[in-house]
């Protein structure tokens, strides 16, 4: 998120003059900032949502600042009325978090001092929200900004024959839970086996049981995807955060001479099965680098983002943080 060379333009927007559209000339994102402090977001939105969807297409996200949004139930209330459907359960997760209120959620429960790279949210399998939203209750002291990073112009940076690979093989994901990962019983919210496999089966994901009552699953997904609406192809993928290269040395090294390659928490193949050149890896890194943007967030804030259009992350910070998170 930038905010230099901004460009005002309010002709798109019903009651202009309770809000003021900002468009950086560059990728930045458009914010919609509220004139009259407090201002209610929800019924505003809800007759603004032809105006709202065609900045998202155009920008990947859109930051609304300024308005008046009463906690976790007013959040959904305003996620719900904007488009006209129930949110989704977070099922098949890959980080801890809490259920807050119906079905809004505490982001990433990762250690703050850690950061997480950026990713489209549930790219590593093969369904996945086209919206997300994050509502900012409290900011921290320093740092945790979300950094945000453009998908299309992430797949324009990179080789054409690294794209090629991917396309045709896939990412295969493998996971074993509970080894200094989620047990399988909060990622697939059941304590119960046979809704584990029956889930498995519906997705094409394969399992197995160990005989220490762990679970081992294997699943072979897209590495682009195409825009529903916009036709753009985008990289879509979450191999560089599940490969095993993405772990701090030393936890590798530890987990490496403990439990080996195959029994370590999570990790990225192709979808053949064959490892991603760490030369891949890099230049994959380096394209989401060079595509961040990002900046403080303020009390109040909501942030929506196009799933295919958008990649996040998280910042390191200090002091308490406090982000909530919607999906439809």
């Amino acid at each position: 998120m930038t905010s230099h060379d901004a460009v005002m333009e309010q002709a798109t927007l019903d009651a202009s003059d309770a809000v003021q559209l900002i468009l950086p000339a560059d990728t930045g994102i458009a914010t919609i900032r509220a004139r009259q402090r407090r201002f209610d977001a929800v019924e505003w939105a809800a007759a603004n949502m032809a105006a709202i969807d065609t900045l998202l297409l155009q920008r990947g996200a859109v930051l609304f600042r300024g308005f008046k949004i009463n906690g976790s139930a007013h959040f959904e209330r305003l996620i719900g009325r904007m488009y006209q459907r129930d949110l989704l359960e977070y099922r098949n997760r890959s980080t801890p978090r809490t259920l807050v209120n119906g079905r809004i959620y505490t982001s990433t429960e990762y250690p703050a001092d850690e950061a997480i790279p950026l990713h489209n949210e549930n790219s590593y399998t093969s369904v996945w929200p086209s919206r997300v939203f994050f509502f900012c209750v409290q900011p921290s002291e320093t740092g945790g900004e979300t950094p945000l990073a453009d998908s299309r112009r992430v797949y324009a940076r990179l080789p054409r024959t690294l794209r090629e690979r991917f396309e045709r093989l896939g990412v295969r994901y493998v996971r074993n839970y509970g080894v200094l990962d989620l047990p399988w019983q909060d990622v697939f919210q059941t304590g119960d086996r046979a809704d584990v496999e029956s889930f498995c089966r519906e997705r094409g994901i394969r399992f197995t049981w160990n005989d220490d009552g762990g679970l081992r699953t294997e699943e072979t997904c897209q590495a682009t995807a195409v825009h529903p609406v916009t036709g753009e192809t985008v990289w879509f993928n979450q191999a560089h955060l599940f490969h095993a290269s993405s772990l701090k040395r030393d936890i590798l090294e530890g987990l490496l001479h403990g439990v080996g390659e195959a029994g370590l928490p999570r990790n990225a193949f192709y979808g053949d099965g064959t490892a991603i050149e760490p030369e891949t890896l890099a230049e994959i890194r380096a394209a989401y680098d060079s595509e961040t943007i990002m900046s403080p967030w303020m009390a109040g804030d909501v942030l929506l983002v196009d799933n295919h259009l958008v990649a996040h992350g998280r910042r390191p910070y200090t002091g308490r943080r406090q982000v909530l998170v919607g999906m439809v």
